[in-house]
């Protein structure tokens, strides 16, 4: 029945876009970022049971519609060569510290927890040997058991 019914809904949308570019005429509108939302996935996705799939493939105009916004507002998506090559370059150059600024971000974090953990007594440092007036550091244990 949920089959019998999606496709239904599919054709019904067919219908209604017919051979519009949009489903209300030349530009695109909420409704057409929710249908391409769902039928996109469906066209594009490999899944177990491609019932729905191959009927979507049959709907002409739905599946012009779903290439047409992808290669519209997604010109990217894909496995093109200009992808393959430009994604590198353009990372490269929108931002050339890149690399740096990550590195950077890591050694403030881990300098700001050990601080932290310093601070607040988590760790502490102690000399090895006898302490002050021949008094030896206490493990952890040892704490414990004195409590």
């Amino acid at each position: 029945q949920l089959y019998r019914d999606a496709r239904e809904c599919l054709t019904l949308l067919s219908q209604r876009l017919g051979s519009q570019k949009f489903f209300f005429g030349d530009s695109p509108a909420s409704l057409d970022a929710f249908v391409f939302s769902r039928l996109a996935p469906l066209l594009k996705a490999k899944l177990p049971n491609g019932k729905l799939q191959q009927h979507l493939k049959s709907l002409q105009n739905l599946c012009n519609y779903c290439t047409s916004i992808l290669s519209l507002y997604f010109p990217w998506d894909g496995a093109s060569a200009p992808r393959a090559a430009g994604a590198e370059g353009g990372e490269a150059e929108e931002d050339p510290h890149k690399r740096r600024n990550q590195l950077l971000s890591v050694l403030v974090g881990l300098v700001a927890m050990l601080g932290y953990a310093f601070l607040s007594g988590i760790v502490s440092i102690q000399r090895g040997g006898a302490g002050p007036a021949g008094r030896r550091p206490i493990a952890l244990a040892e704490e414990e058991e004195e409590e």
